[in-house]
């Protein structure tokens, strides 16, 4: 394996950085395959190289990242793309401020159904195999309409926190095919390493999460992946790296350096070359704890989609780096401020758009590594923008795209709480 950095004499990188006063930044995270450009800057050196300890701790909950952040239990951490807007905007039981000046990457998200409900699909509908995910979308509203008409209780739906991209991929989803995910199932938090388990004992009827928990359902047989990110809005960013703006005023160096040591990690992450060495060290038991073989095939882009042998392959499932991959777009804020309003966690209003924004610290970003270190930015992350039910987004038009909607919450709460 590609060992992190050392010298010739064999001490670690960190040890020989006479230049440079190393800084300790303490970094909450959560076992999924998204974190790996966090943890790969850790265990390879890269924050090293920059005078940095970055010292990583695993934990449970996106509510456990989120309050450990608030009462600076952590200096940074890993976090859902929402989280820091939701934050910004002052939705959810703790909202400190908090806002990122690094995505990490693209990509990474699945929605994974029971078996039974989906062989109830293929029952009732006939769907293929091969159907793509809007068809399965319809499938799914056909059981649930059947079901609701036979008087059975809804099913239910798991999602890893109120304000996250797999919430409203997940509704997305779901009123694409004409299910209505406030009256028509029940959607609850799980955390993500608890969503497999969830589904096998049938707590849950599916979920949406990260990798390599999609995954790990379907090789148990207990799941049936169904839809991806990249089906419903391949540009989405996915995870993110949130900052106290207290912080980073008082630390601004120590953050300039963090964002060199991520830039680098992600390089590296992205190369496919080291994807062997990154599932090793993904796989650690500090880390996500999975097996190697399932994260190397889940970097590949191969998935299995039940236990049977059925396959696909989603080119840059994980894209770690490249044009748009990490430097934070308003405009792709916009689109999660533009779902908060649609699910009714918050009204919409031209203040409210600003303080969206101000969760997306691109200027930081530029700071650290150059208003030139994403050359050739694609356009359609700033432009309007095409989702899997034909829709189209423009951020220069927030309301349009939510108003177009045909199934969505029209009301909205003062907080966004939910539970978690």
């Amino acid at each position: 394996m590609n060992a992190s950095p050392k010298t010739s004499s064999g001490e670690p990188f960190a040890a020989a950085i006479g230049r440079r006063e190393t800084r300790l930044v303490r970094a909450g995270f959560i076992p999924l395959v998204d974190a790996s450009i966090l943890i790969a800057a850790s265990e390879l050196g890269f924050a090293a190289r920059e005078g940095l300890q970055l010292d990583l701790v695993r934990d449970v909950s996106w509510a456990n990242v989120r309050d450990r952040l608030a009462f600076r239990q952590f200096d940074a951490a890993h976090m859902l793309a929402p989280m820091p807007v939701a934050a910004q905007l002052g939705l959810g039981s703790n909202p400190a401020p908090v806002v990122t000046p690094f995505t990490l990457g693209r990509g990474g998200n699945a929605i994974t159904l029971s078996v039974r409900i989906y062989d109830g699909m293929r029952q009732q509908t006939g769907l293929s195999d091969t159907a793509d995910a809007l068809a399965c979308a319809k499938a799914f509203a056909a059981l649930v309409a059947s079901r609701k008409e036979a008087g059975l209780p809804p099913l239910t739906l798991g999602v890893t926190y109120p304000f996250s991209s797999h919430n409203y991929e997940f509704r997305y989803w779901l009123a694409a095919g004409g299910v209505d995910p406030d009256r028509d199932v029940r959607l609850v938090v799980v955390p993500p390493p608890m969503t497999t388990d969830a589904l096998e004992a049938g707590a849950i009827d599916g979920f949406c999460v990260g990798a390599p928990w999609n995954m790990i359902a379907c090789e148990r047989g207990v799941g049936r992946i169904v839809a991806a990110k990249q089906d419903i809005w391949p540009l989405a960013p996915e995870k993110v790296i949130g900052l106290r703006p207290d912080y980073i005023e008082a630390n601004e160096d120590t953050v300039l350096r963090l964002l060199q040591a991520l830039d680098r990690s992600a390089r590296w992450c992205a190369d496919p070359g080291h994807h062997d060495d990154l599932a090793r060290i993904l796989a650690l038991p500090q880390h996500l704890a999975a097996p190697v073989a399932i994260l190397r095939r889940v970097l590949a882009g191969e998935f299995s989609l039940d236990d049977k042998g059925t396959l696909r392959r989603i080119d840059g499932y994980f894209l770690f780096h490249g044009p748009g991959a990490n430097r934070p777009s308003p405009g792709q804020v916009l689109w999660i401020y533009s779902q908060m309003i649609r699910w009714g966690q918050v009204a919409h209003s031209a203040a409210g758009e600003a303080l969206a924004i101000s969760a997306c610290r691109s200027d930081l970003y530029d700071k650290a590594l150059g208003p030139g270190a994403e050359q050739q930015l694609d356009p359609s992350l700033f432009a309007a923008t095409r989702f899997m039910d034909d829709l189209v987004f423009d951020p220069a038009n927030v309301m349009a795209h939510v108003e177009a909607a045909a199934i969505r919450n029209q009301g909205h709460s003062a907080t966004g709480e939910a539970p978690e």
